[in-house]
């Protein structure tokens, strides 16, 4: 039997995943800023974890799965007084149109989702504990700083050195920092900002930086030591650099075993970002596209390649994603999603691409030669094999006549009226009208497939 191994972004190598405790995994994925709807990257973030998590549980492990909410920051900060209304509503209401996305593209909750706002105490506690070993100090402006040359460890996940590191994203530099590339643990409270934007501190009133949130969260749901930490590829420096600083400076030894990062999602070569204004959000994709369309054309990419994002490459994801419904209609497959027989050839083979890193293009391309063996055979076995593997990765679960007519269980009334009139047609002979009535479907997006024992199914184009 194959052994999983992960690329890790650490050790700049992929690495046999040996648990910390045998058949538990403790994994923490940074999750949104809810300041605004979810975009196509947050998705291709989110998607990419969900895989490795559902991989994990059907390779066997116990699985606690943490994805963070920040509900406090800058940008929710900004949003909210634009808004006119308190951060609380705008976070609900971000929130509430997250779950909806996700959900909408087959996504398993994670065990836990802690929230920033719930865990002031444990990031004042690291705080102070940084603090006391030299590593955090009070600027003039009231602000607390962490001082980055003070640990001996800054770099080593982004390969950088100090000298080369510049203040990143969301790194404030001020006149107060010691170094330029100091970032903030604890911005005092402005006169300006929302009541609700401010904690009592013993260096007084305000909240806490972002790189903070997930070490207190991270350590409060998987401790201070834990198997894997995920996130996009635009994290590695400086928020999961500076996070491995707070961690390891505050409590000593490593934080985690496996850092894990997905790739960018690209529009025109340039990574799509709302600060470029590329973006596109789910809640706008999914009014053009199926929801499972999405998700297996991110699926098709492996997680730490560009995903390159485009209507015509959604459109291919779409007509390959056909091909494998219009496989399972060709046979009567039970709609409950069967098990895995995990001894089967090309079963073999996609546990070998899973294991290989996560890599659903080779484990995507089993499930289409399983299809052509079900288009070949007509074989129940194959068939369900089709399903159970695909379901391994969210995908094939509706019935395939649902797909294929657009997501209706129930058909389309109008639809099922003009194959009754073509075959009255043709009953009567009458083949130019039965051809008419073809093509009238046909310039509608209706595909129709007259079937051996004369009955004619249809799909949409």
């Amino acid at each position: 039997m194959s052994q999983l191994k992960i690329y890790n972004t650490l050790a700049r190598d992929k690495q046999v995943f040996v648990p910390m405790e045998a058949g538990k995994v403790g994994m923490y994925v940074c999750g949104m800023t809810v300041y605004d709807f979810v975009h196509v990257g947050h998705a291709r973030m989110m998607m990419a974890f969900d895989v490795i998590y559902r991989w994990l549980m059907a390779s066997g492990y116990e699985v606690k799965y943490v994805r963070n909410i920040t509900d406090i920051d800058d940008k929710i900060i900004r949003r909210a007084v634009e808004n006119g209304e308190t951060i609380g509503q705008l976070v609900e209401r971000n929130l509430k149109y997250q779950n909806e996305d996700i959900a909408a593209l087959n996504m398993l909750p994670p065990t836990l989702e802690p929230r920033a706002t719930e865990h002031v105490p444990q990031m004042l506690s690291i705080i102070e504990q940084l603090e006391s070993k030299g590593l955090a100090y009070r600027s003039e402006d009231g602000d607390v700083n962490y001082a980055v040359r003070g640990f001996e460890g800054y770099g080593k996940l982004s390969g950088k050195s100090l000298d080369d590191l510049r203040a990143g994203e969301r790194v404030d530099v001020s006149s107060g920092k010691r170094d330029p590339l100091d970032f903030v643990l604890w911005k005092a409270a402005k006169e300006s900002e929302p009541v609700e934007a401010k904690w009592d501190s013993k260096w007084g009133k305000g909240r806490p930086g972002w790189h903070i949130e997930c070490s207190a969260m991270s350590c409060a749901t998987l401790g201070e030591h834990f198997d894997i930490h995920g996130g996009g590829a635009d994290l590695q420096f400086p928020h999961h650099e500076n996070e491995i600083a707070q961690s390891e400076g505050a409590f000593g030894g490593n934080m985690v075993n496996y850092w894990i990062h997905n790739g960018f999602v690209r529009v025109d070569n340039e990574k799509m970002s709302k600060s470029l204004g590329n973006f596109f959000t789910i809640r706008d994709v999914l009014k053009k596209y199926d929801a499972e369309v999405i998700r297996f054309f991110i699926l098709r990419a492996h997680y730490r390649s560009p995903l390159n994002y485009s209507d015509a490459h959604i459109d291919d994801a779409k007509g390959a994603l056909t091909r494998l419904y219009t496989a399972l209609a060709t046979v009567d497959i039970d709609a409950e999603t069967p098990a895995v027989d995990w001894d089967e050839e090309h079963a073999l083979r996609f546990r070998e691409a899973m294991d290989d890193d996560f890599n659903t293009p080779l484990a995507v391309a089993e499930l289409f030669d399983l299809a052509s063996e079900v288009n070949r055979s007509k074989s129940l076995d194959a068939a369900r094999q089709l399903k159970a593997l695909a379901g391994v990765l969210g995908l094939l679960e509706r019935a395939p006549q649902a797909y294929l007519q657009g997501g209706s269980e129930g058909g389309d009334a109008s639809i099922d009226d003009a194959i009754a009139r073509r075959a009255a047609a043709k009953k009567a002979r009458n083949f130019a009208e039965a051809d008419a009535i073809r093509a009238e479907l046909t310039a509608a997006g209706i595909i129709l497939e007259d079937k051996p024992d004369g009955t004619t199914t249809w799909r949409r184009a």
